[in-house]
This record gives structure tokens, C-alpha cells and sequence, in this order.
């Protein structure tokens, strides 16, 4: 059976960035399973799904575009430290959710000088060539329930 859309796949990958460093990885886990076609995964590893089956191993370089995006540097602000009133001790890597411009959002602190917090809005992997290795490790029709939800239900399910 052909990955196409409204299919459950299965899938073990190992993310890494151009310079080899691994992001995430399946391997050693469940695979990650979802419906083809749904908007689950990242386009870029949605359209290089199509056509495959079950036993395939690819190689895909996805470009930000058709992944998480580019870096959107409105996306980043400096604020004081007032703004975070109630909250004492503030670390770089701490994320807050927080109602931006386009809606509520996560941001993540990504340094600090004195009083001045510098936050992100933009995904971490924003402006980042991805590069997954994958393996399909199964592909089978989804259920009407798991279509009409618009994700797959059972193990390995992630909603």
C-alpha cells in the first residue's frame, strides 16, 4: 500500500540539522504515526511521504520554507524584567505562553542582560534546513473515525 492521503503511517526518523547534529530521533522509541494528508507532520516531510511503502528508507533535506518557517525577526523583543511580574527567578531556555500579535503563542527566553529579557516567538527550529532519515515502517487506510478526526487513534498516537 502507497502512502497517500487519509493513510495512517508509521515511522521511525532521525532529524538532524546541516551540520549533522542529531535534533530528535525515533529510533529507540515508538515510531511516530500519523494521517497522511492532515497536516500532522511538516509539508515538506508530507510531500516526500507520498508514494512510498511500508519497508522504504529515504533521505529528505527540507528547507524552512517547508518546514517550520524562516526566522522572523519581529518575532524576537527585548522587555524588562517588569514584565514578568510574579515570577523571581527567570533562566534562558524557560518558555511562557504568551498573546502575541497573530494570537496566543510560546515564547522562549533566550537571554538576559540585567533587566533586559530578550524572548522568541518563533518555533525553535524557525530558519533551520532539516534533514530527516526515515524508515516507513507500515501504511494501512485510516479508519472514517481517524479521517474525520483528522488523526490517527491508538499506539503511537500523538493528540
Amino acid at each position: 500500500m502507497q502512502v497517500a492521503d487519509n493513510m495512517a503511517v508509521s515511522i521511525h526518523y532521525t532529524l538532524t540539522n546541516d551540520d549533522g547534529e542529531v535534533l530528535d530521533s525515533s529510533i529507540g522509541d515508538e515510531a511516530l504515526v500519523f494521517l497522511q494528508g492532515s497536516g500532522n507532520i511538516i509539508p515538506g516531510l508530507e510531500k516526500a511521504m507520498v508514494g512510498k511503502v511500508t519497508g522504504d528508507k529515504f533521505n529528505v533535506r527540507i528547507v524552512p520554507e517547508e518546514a517550520y518557517g524562516e526566522l522572523m525577526e519581529d518575532m524576537i523583543q527585548v522587555l524588562s524584567r517588569d514584565m514578568f511580574e510574579g515570577i523571581d527567578n527567570i533562566e534562558v531556555g524557560m518558555q511562557f505562553h504568551a498573546d502575541v500579535s497573530s494570537g496566543p503563542s510560546v515564547v522562549t527566553v533566550v537571554s538576559i542582560e540585567g533587566d533586559d529579557i530578550t524572548i522568541d516567538g518563533n518555533h525553535p527550529l524557525a530558519g533551520v534546513v532539516l534533514n530527516f532519515d526515515v524508515e516507513v515502517i507500515d501504511v494501512r487506510l485510516a479508519t472514517e473515525e481517524e479521517a474525520s478526526h483528522g488523526h490517527i487513534h491508538g499506539a503511537g498516537c500523538h493528540h
